[in-house]
């Protein structure tokens, strides 16, 4: 069974940082794309980051130069460093994998920035 278990998150205070960890129950080569997608309150699910097999990245435009994601193939592991954080950035933070086409995500992990 594909498990995708997040955690690292928690409460910051405007302009700090929290590194969010995404570990999976298979080898993360398993995956075509492995993501972070957030959704803050009364919004949408929204796309954050997104690293392929290759290591090649693409972010979204609001967190560009601030999020990092990166990859421990190693580890099974999917990370998102989190810089200069906002108010605006809290949210649950969801994994995502696709393996042919079928999306697995985790259960989230809530982050809360304060100003």
């Amino acid at each position: 069974q594909v498990q995708l278990v997040e955690s690292g998150g928690g409460l910051v205070q405007r302009g700090g940082s929290l590194r969010l960890s995404c570990a999976a129950s298979l080898t993360i080569f398993s995956f075509d794309d492995m993501g972070w997608y957030r959704q803050g309150p009364g919004k949408e699910r929204e796309l954050v980051a997104v690293i392929s097999t290759d290591g090649s990245t693409n972010y979204a435009e609001s967190v560009k130069g601030r999020f990092t994601i990166s990859r421990d193939n190693a580890k099974n592991t999917v990370y998102l460093q989190m810089n200069s954080l906002k108010p605006e950035d809290t949210a649950v933070y969801y994994c995502n994998g696709e393996i042919f086409s079928v999306a697995y995500w985790g259960k989230g992990t809530l982050v809360t920035v304060s100003s």
